[in-house]
């Protein structure tokens, strides 16, 4: 049985310098409207940004400029990734936790939370309603305490999830969302097989950080901050990194977040694969979570998102169902290019009813279907690949293919043939409709001759039986 390691010290972690980044916020306090313009224009260059320009595009606020970042950062997102948004559904395993964390509703003192780690069959019904409704990636996710099984209890999860499938349904490729291990436990999550491996920091700021994380394991800033770090050094050369806008100023969070990953550019030549952008929400029985310190109005989300795409272009920006429908179709024109869709944040919540233990409060609740079906209305791609992780597209040879723009390449044919097997496998007669000539007209965004021809091949074998094609 493997235990979860309890840090008995703390590794230093003095990239994040909060002096210089209050200084930069107020150097860069009133910038003219030259300057806002001249670092939007190297943005759309796909360059990315430093971290003073960043500074300089989180203190403009003038309507006319704001509006240049949103079409600068719709036009990056579009030069990197095209079309395609990547749809995934979170798998909450276990909400049981040492934590004393202010803002979420699993923290260990709560009483209000029916407690519960599911077994590995439970799991599998949680997978088999998710295949069913037509979803190939998951992100897994659980509580900071395992019972007794230890860590063996995840790597059993993440095997039980794999060899669960349902007709032509499967999983193909599970991200984790766990809290942070040793470089030896590390590399036994890696040997299972798994994708990206996430992990927030939550708030960079280290005093709002204490006070928001009263004990608990998790209440060690600088063991979590450097989780990134072991988990690089064990091979996970994908990871997903975060910040939980609402507990500290955005902007400090943000230039912190840059400096997180300008770090892990400079030790391991790539930067994080995803960044998430959840803002709190209620969750039960936290009153910070209903009434964040500092709130995030949704001009100001809108904005944290364009900054993000324009200052790391490669990265993938994830959004969750914690904003509504109307704040998440906002955002895909921002920048945003994973989503997740019919998602559940309590354990047992795919095939069982009701919330009970869920984490926090959900503000999209709407089907896989009718997400997929509003994506297509809106002339993206709906896309379940899982094609990058299993060919080895990851790390630097990922970064090598998204900084210039060259994994759309492979990103909008991949897209078009999972949502073939989406409308194949699960689709009903109203996304049938809206589809029509869907296919055929997103074929012909496809650069490469060669390529549009192999895809339409393709697509006839998906429409013929076979399944899981991918470039």
């Amino acid at each position: 049985m493997k235990a979860l390691y309890s840090p008995k010290c703390e590794p230093v972690c003095g990239f994040i310098d909060e002096n210089s980044i209050h200084a930069l916020l107020k150097k860069t306090s009133m910038p003219d409207t030259g300057r806002v313009r001249k670092v939007i224009e190297k943005a759309r260059s796909l360059e990315g940004l430093e971290i003073s320009e960043v500074a300089v595009l989180l203190n403009c606020s003038h309507p006319l400029l704001l509006e240049e970042i949103f079409q600068a950062a719709n036009h990056v997102k579009n030069e990197i990734y095209g079309k395609r948004l990547v749809l995934f559904a979170p798998l909450y395993i276990s909400n049981l936790c040492k934590n004393e964390c202010l803002y979420c509703a699993f923290r260990a003192s709560n009483k209000s939370v029916k407690r519960r780690a599911l077994s590995q069959e439970e799991i599998a019904d949680e997978v088999r309603y998710l295949v069913g409704m037509g979803h190939k990636r998951v992100l897994l996710v659980a509580g900071e305490a395992y019972s007794q099984k230890g860590l063996d209890y995840i790597f059993k999860a993440i095997d039980t999830v794999y060899s669960t499938r349902v007709g032509n349904g499967e999983i193909r490729r599970i991200n984790v969302n766990i809290a942070p291990l040793t470089v030896g436990e590390f590399r036994d999550l890696k040997a299972c097989g798994i994708g990206t491996y996430q992990l927030f920091q939550e708030t960079y700021h280290r005093s709002t950080y204490k006070s928001m994380h009263k004990s608990g394991p998790k209440r060690n800033y600088e063991w979590r901050l450097s989780a990134i770090e072991r988990a690089m050094e064990a091979g996970i050369d994908d990871v997903g990194i975060g910040v939980l806008f609402g507990l500290y100023d955005y902007g400090f969070e943000i230039l912190a977040l840059m400096q997180h990953i300008r770090h892990l550019e400079s030790v391991f030549g790539v930067g994080p694969h995803t960044i998430s952008v959840p803002r709190l929400e209620p969750a039960e029985g936290s009153t910070v979570a209903s009434n964040p310190p500092c709130p995030i109005s949704d001009l100001e989300f809108k904005k944290i998102v364009a900054i993000l795409r324009l200052a790391v272009p490669y990265t993938g920006i994830i959004m969750s169902t914690r904003e509504t429908e109307r704040m998440r179709t906002e955002t895909f024109a921002l920048g945003v290019s994973q989503i997740s869709a019919a998602s559940r944040t309590n354990p047992g919540g795919y095939s069982s009813d009701g919330p009970s233990g869920a984490q926090f409060q959900l503000g999209d609740h709407r089907s896989l279907e009718e997400v997929i079906t509003g994506i297509v209305r809106m002339g993206y791609v709906p896309s379940f690949c899982t094609a990058c992780y299993r060919l080895g597209r990851t790390g630097g040879d990922f970064m090598d293919l998204a900084k210039p723009g060259l994994i759309r390449n492979f990103c909008l044919p991949n897209a078009l043939l999972t949502f073939r097997e989406y409308l194949e496998d699960y689709a009903g007669e109203e996304l049938h409709a809206v589809s029509g000539e869907y296919l055929a007209e997103h074929i012909e965004e496809i650069p490469s001759a060669g390529r549009r021809k192999e895809t339409h091949k393709r697509l006839d074998r998906i429409g013929s039986g076979e399944r899981d094609l991918y470039f």
